[in-house]
């Protein structure tokens, strides 16, 4: 079970190697999370907001951030890290008490750092996508997440989760510095659906199915004439499919085809 699953995933739903089951309906006394696309220009009023909105409400946030510790390749550069945003974090909330989770540190501290924000001794939790599964603190309203752009719909609807587990109002606040269009409506998309199926249909033409029998999760194969995307045609084939399956005496050439090729047809 699921709300996000990741491409492949999908895709053996779409192509038939496995059933599905939805539910649809949000647990009870939980309200819809607003999502809001944040700019660089924007960032300075968004940390105003949340100290504001953290004292007035007694509320606590997570700020999730791509990278443990800042990485030297230039591409990565600008990238936000755990390690130096919670640094810097500390001078920008003085006032209010910050934590560190991410995937280096021992179980000790792990467990001793989610122990004090769910007590809520801490204001603001400052992590690596590790709080993505098993993280559940309903005080938890708010959630930044830095580098948007470098994380797949089916992931960033899975951190958002972490958030809207109670009856107050949630808020999920995109951090991007990407100018690419293409980049910009995918994050658009998350903001305006908060339906995990439909955002994972979306990540799977986003970044195509990975390999049904490898193990790349996302990505395209290369195909020189049928398209991976083509859910009518794929809906089609897995109908003739089972027709085939279920009464194959209506196809003999088909069989025997079959059978010259040493596959004993069901």
């Amino acid at each position: 079970m699921t709300a996000t699953p990741i491409p492949r995933t999908i895709a053996l739903t779409v192509y038939g190697d496995l059933d599905l089951s939805t539910l649809t309906e949000l647990p009870e006394g939980r309200k819809p999370i607003t999502t809001w696309l944040v700019p660089p220009e924007k960032r300075g009023a968004a940390y105003n907001w949340i100290r504001n909105f953290i004292k007035k409400e007694v509320i606590q946030a997570f700020i999730v951030c791509p990278l443990i510790e800042e990485s030297h390749v230039e591409t990565m550069k600008q990238v936000k890290a755990a390690t130096a945003e919670y640094k810097k974090l500390q001078e920008v909330f003085k006032d209010l008490n910050i934590g560190l989770l991410h995937g280096k540190q021992s179980a000790k501290e792990k467990n001793g750092t989610l122990d004090a924000f769910k007590r809520g001794e801490l204001h603001i939790l400052v992590s690596t996508p590790v709080v993505e599964v098993g993280i559940d603190v309903p005080n938890a309203t708010i959630m930044i997440i830095e580098a948007a752009e470098r994380f797949g719909l089916a992931q960033l609807h899975q951190l958002r989760g972490r958030i809207g587990r109670g009856e107050k109002k949630s808020y999920c606040l995109l951090f991007t510095e990407s100018k690419s269009q293409k980049v910009l409506n995918r994050l658009k998309a998350l903001k305006e659906n908060k339906s995990g199926f439909e955002l994972s249909e979306l990540d799977l033409k986003l970044r195509g199915p990975g390999e049904m029998y490898g193990t790349k999760q996302h990505g395209f194969p290369e195909l020189k004439i049928a398209s991976w995307s083509e859910a009518g045609l794929i809906k089609m084939t897995r109908e003739v499919a089972q027709d085939v399956v279920t009464n194959p005496q209506t196809y003999p050439k088909l069989i025997q085809k079959i059978e010259s090729q040493n596959i004993a047809p069901n």
